[in-house]
């Protein structure tokens, strides 16, 4: 397998807070991982680090086999890494379709698997929304939004940070059938979100952390059956 992102050793703080403690993190290409852990255990900070938001004081984050450390988030979008903050980050002044296509670009190597209209074949309801701005939209056609706008960057790696907070239980399934449907298609994930059973169903691996530090990484069905293991780091 083909290594997108391997991150060793990162040490991350907020302020004065040190928030991630020698974290090591490795993405295959098509691989699917979930990021557990209680909130404020550096889950964001990872991801926000991984993708340039936050400069890691010690470590290293290789995308491709390149040196990414010290990287800034657009060089990061161009190695083929799409991003899905939690809040989704739309464009509330632009309508759904100016969305998607402000989004539009080849993927690595020109790749251009997710075209518009595949994007629209994928999210139906957006296609019911294209002349409606983005802050009519409702908070599930909101993250589905957001989820199509990344996959408008054509990228090989769609990372998701609480895609499905606040939704109502209809739209939370359909989000995660999306996820699923993403992830058929080859495109690597990489998880986070409170359903601790959603991740561990639609992901090959999860990464547990506490305080900062991996405590738990294992294949998900082997986690899935480790109710003293879920119960002690997630409060489960």
């Amino acid at each position: 397998m083909t290594t997108l992102i391997e991150a060793s050793g990162l040490h991350t703080y907020y302020g004065a807070s040190h928030v991630l403690h020698g974290i090591d993190l490795r993405i295959e290409a098509g691989e699917s991982i979930g990021l557990l852990g209680r909130n404020g255990m550096g889950k964001t900070t990872l991801i926000r680090t991984v993708m340039g938001h936050l400069a890691p004081a010690q470590g290293k984050i290789v995308i491709r086999g390149r040196d990414n450390t010290r990287a800034q988030p657009h060089q990061i979008a161009r190695q083929g890494v799409a991003y899905v903050p939690e809040g989704r980050g739309i464009f509330p002044n632009l309508d759904v379709r100016e969305n998607l296509l402000v989004a539009a670009r080849p993927g690595y190597k020109g790749r251009k698997d997710w075209t518009y209209q595949r994007v629209l074949d994928t999210f139906p309801r957006l296609t019911e929304r294209l002349g409606h701005g983005g802050q009519q939209l409702s908070g599930g056609e909101q993250q589905m939004l957001a989820i199509g706008r990344a996959l408008m960057t054509n990228p090989d790696i769609l990372i998701l940070d609480e895609a499905t907070e606040g939704l109502a239980p209809l739209i939370i399934n359909e989000i995660w059938r999306i996820i699923e449907a993403i992830r058929d298609t080859g495109v690597a994930t990489l998880i986070v979100d409170r359903n601790y059973r959603k991740v561990l169903t639609h992901t090959d691996r999860c990464v547990v952390l506490e305080k900062g530090k991996v405590v738990e990484q294992r294949d998900s069905p082997t986690l899935a059956s480790q109710t003293e293991l879920l119960t002690r780091y997630l409060g489960v």
